[in-house]
């Protein structure tokens, strides 16, 4: 049973713990911005999802906004800590790789459709939003520029650049396997799309020395 499944069966007015509580009205607020995007949003909506009235859900969020931008950080946390574990599971490059798809398609993939909120928000034009979603992608990039750097010993501004094709890849991918309904297995689409990747990279030679790095320009 969810959190908000309880809630429902719960009284209304019920007490819970501060934390049970705020946990409770986010997963609340998840499912009501995940279907109706922001702007088409209420506080009364969410109020209702979680069986509290909205005096209070205004306790513990001043506003949508607050509302909206904690359930960002958690998400976006969340991505990040994905890349994190994937780069972190093994030391095999090859493998690293394909870890950081999976980990990306299996974000896209949840069942909860948080991943809307992070790359499909229809609230990219507030600064506040913008600014965690930049830097959610920025610091997953950065984990795997610093790997990238490690074994390839590139200059940092190259090994960012690859690390963000390589995180951009694995988003849009991921994102056009479920809006195509997820006609090819997942585990197959992370195979196909892990192995893209590692096709380019694996060019980079471990330690280039005074090898060309990339071809001349023409």
């Amino acid at each position: 049973m969810t959190a908000i499944q309880e809630a429902q069966d719960r009284p209304r007015g019920a007490r819970l713990p501060r934390s049970a509580r705020r946990e409770q009205l986010l997963g609340a607020a998840q499912e009501v911005f995940v279907a109706q995007g922001y702007h088409a949003a209420a506080m009364d909506d969410i109020a209702e999802r979680a069986g509290v009235s909205k005096p209070v859900l205004y306790q513990h969020f001043p506003g949508k906004l607050e509302l909206y931008l904690a359930l960002l950080d958690k998400h976006c946390d969340a991505l990040v800590e994905a890349t994190r574990s994937a780069l972190d599971a093994t030391t095999d490059n090859k493998l690293r790789v394909a870890a950081t798809m999976q980990a990306y398609f299996d974000y896209v993939a949840s069942e909860s459709g948080s991943f809307r909120l992070v790359f499909e928000s229809d609230l990219t034009n507030e600064p506040s939003v913008r600014e965690r979603v930049d830097r959610a992608s920025d610091m997953s990039a950065t984990l795997v520029s610093q790997v990238i750097a490690e074994d390839t010993d590139l200059p940092e501004g190259q090994a960012k650049l690859l690390a963000v094709g390589v995180c951009g890849l694995a988003q849009i991918t991921a994102r056009y396997w479920l809006s195509q309904g997820r006609e090819i297995p997942r585990d197959e689409a992370v195979r196909l799309v892990a192995s893209l990747a590692w096709r380019g990279l694996k060019g980079f030679p471990m330690h280039p020395g005074d090898q060309p790095l990339l071809p001349a320009d023409n």
